[in-house]
């Protein structure tokens, strides 16, 4: 597992504000989701800015903004050794498990 590397401005050459990933929630208790990102100098501006472009026709009633730099992703070459072990537990699987009469599937 390794940590997604941000690019400095240097690098591309612009003075860009940190970048954030922003997660919205939509009505009725549903799960968060990955919206996009917005550019901000700090946490309060990212959440500011993210209300600003993915909250704006009330499709969000809750926001999580995160620093880019603070999120750690498997890459490719993880697949083999980082997820084989959930491979062989098969009784995870819901085709061990019998539904109760009266529950809709």
């Amino acid at each position: 597992m390794t940590k997604k590397k941000q690019p400095e401005p240097a690098e591309t050459g612009a003075t860009e504000h940190q970048l954030w990933e922003v997660f919205t929630q939509p009505g009725g208790g549903k799960p968060f989701e990955h919206a996009g990102s917005v550019h901000a100098p700090d946490a309060e501006m990212a959440l500011q800015n993210a209300r600003d472009v993915y909250a704006r026709r009330g499709e969000a009633v809750n926001l999580w903004v995160v620093p880019s730099s603070a999120i750690v992703a498997s890459t490719p070459e993880d697949i083999g050794p980082f997820f084989d072990p959930g491979n062989d537990k098969p009784y995870r699987h819901p085709q061990f498990y019998k539904v109760p009469r009266g529950i809709k599937v």
